[in-house]
């Protein structure tokens, strides 16, 4: 995978994850606040969004550990990227933050030449 495509499916995975992490929200909300009646053991849509939100979750991972590599990111920023998928939405911050401080450049913006 180029760095280009690398930082665009980073970009992707990171604004699906905290989407998902809203969907879980809402849907946990439904399950305890709203559906709370112990007879009819409502789940909301838990059993739907639970799923969805770990499997973005897992990509997300995956997508920090391949832009790892790809962009060689320190372990400060590593750590950061993987800890900013706990709270929500803040994989959106990461990514926001990352853009903007050159840690998901390509090289052509990094001002890297390539060999004659």
């Amino acid at each position: 995978m180029n760095p280009t495509t690398t930082r665009t499916v980073f970009r992707y995975v990171a604004i699906a994850e905290a989407i998902s992490w809203l969907g879980l929200l809402i849907a946990m909300l439904f399950k305890w606040v709203i559906a709370d009646d112990p007879h009819t053991g409502a789940e909301g849509g838990v059993p739907i969004m639970g799923p969805i939100h770990g499997t973005i979750f897992v990509l997300y991972v995956v997508m920090c550990l391949v832009a790892r590599s790809r962009f060689r990111w320190d372990v400060r920023t590593t750590l950061l990227a993987l800890a900013s998928s706990i709270p929500p939405f803040f994989t959106i911050w990461f990514e926001t933050w990352a853009d903007r401080t050159g840690r998901l450049a390509v090289a052509s913006q990094t001002g890297a030449t390539s060999a004659p």
